[in-house]
């Protein structure tokens, strides 16, 4: 399905795909910046409801993909157990920035909404200014770990404030980008 409108806005949002595969270079400030100024611009229906808690400390990021293998480990879904038990599995790819996005569960509105256009607007900022990101669930299992209360406070995430969803931001090491047309069957028109 292609449209006729070919500005920058629209080919960032085609071509931004999945990064699994991180430079070891952390990211400039700059670039941390102003992704985060378009988390920060993202639609919410209350303003408060979300909270973003960057890390790029190397020894934290592996504690939380130690304590998401961990509970992973113990889950009733048998393809999240092999992962958790798989020593090469590192669950954030080795970037080197994470950014977890919270929620107030004191909010009087949905706050997993607010969160996903937070987070949305945190991916297509990446890839308009040529860093890869993924968005991944897997690593917000660290807080049912053993680990996770204290695994919060040392994050501070505000209290009332629920992980909902998480970036990868790095480098990428490939440069390949592959934009498939998509269904357009998943579309209704009724005019």
């Amino acid at each position: 399905m292609q449209t006729g409108f070919n500005n920058e806005t629209l080919k960032n949002i085609k071509q931004r795909r999945s990064t699994r595969s991180f430079k070891d270079e952390q990211i400039k400030d700059e670039e941390l910046q102003a992704v985060l100024e378009a988390g920060l611009y993202a639609p919410y229906a209350w303003e408060y409801s979300r909270h973003f808690t960057v890390i790029q400390n190397k020894e934290l990021l592996g504690r939380l993909n130690i304590a998401a293998k961990e509970a992973a480990r113990q889950m009733a879904l048998e393809h999240l157990r092999e992962l958790g038990s798989n020593e090469c599995f590192n669950c954030l790819y080795n970037a080197p920035t994470l950014i977890i996005v919270s929620g107030d569960e004191k909010a009087p509105v949905p706050i997993e909404a607010d969160c996903a256009a937070a987070t949305q607007n945190l991916l297509i900022a990446a890839e308009s200014i040529g860093l890869g990101s993924c968005w991944i669930f897997f690593v917000l299992l660290a807080f049912n770990s053993p680990q996770g209360t204290e695994l919060l406070k040392e994050l501070k995430i505000p209290d009332d404030y629920k992980p909902c969803y998480s970036v990868l931001l790095g480098y990428k090491n490939t440069a390949t980008v592959n934009m498939p047309e998509k269904n357009p069957d998943l579309i209704t028109y009724i005019k």
